[in-house]
């Protein structure tokens, strides 16, 4: 399915027929594409780049696509990446491994660092955590391969 070019999001790079390899939404997910392109959110003289998930019902492109600064999917690739090594490494280490727990790390970025933490606010966290553990070993095949694709992609970028 082609991506619109006509609305406000304008791509530039694109990845149709995303619905066939989107994990465990294979040929039943409603996004079609992905993109890299100038955001919907450009004003004149102030350009940015965004990703965009684009979302078709079946009828029509849905208002549901979402639309991301590059540096926020960046950061959501660091968070996933963050997250496996913690439930990994949860079974091989003991509660005194973790002495600042529910901070998992801090990531020095920009001058600052994006914490990386448990949410200890949710009412449910430890089967919530046992869920989201169940999900990572479900999906550690198609995650896997996606973070040793992106590994092997960065390591070109760092080759320069």
């Amino acid at each position: 399915m082609k991506i619109p070019t006509e609305l406000k999001h304008k791509p530039v790079i694109v990845s149709e027929d995303y619905n066939l390899v989107d994990g465990r939404l294979f040929d039943k997910s409603d996004a079609k594409g992905l993109s890299l392109g100038l955001a919907q959110w450009n004003d004149r003289g102030n350009v940015d780049i965004s990703a965009k998930i684009w979302r078709h019902t079946g009828e029509k492109w849905s208002r549901q696509s979402e639309e991301l600064p590059l540096h926020r999917v960046m950061d959501l690739a660091i968070l996933i990446c963050k997250s496996k090594l913690y439930f990994r490494d949860k079974y091989y280490k003991k509660e005194e491994d973790y002495p600042n727990y529910p901070l998992i790390d801090r990531i020095g970025l920009q001058g600052g660092a994006m914490n990386v933490s448990v949410c200890t606010e949710n009412e449910h966290i430890e089967e919530d955590m046992k869920l989201f553990d169940d999900c990572l070993h479900k999906d550690d095949e198609i995650l896997s391969e996606r973070i040793k694709t992106l590994s092997k992609i960065i390591k070109e970028l760092e080759s320069f």
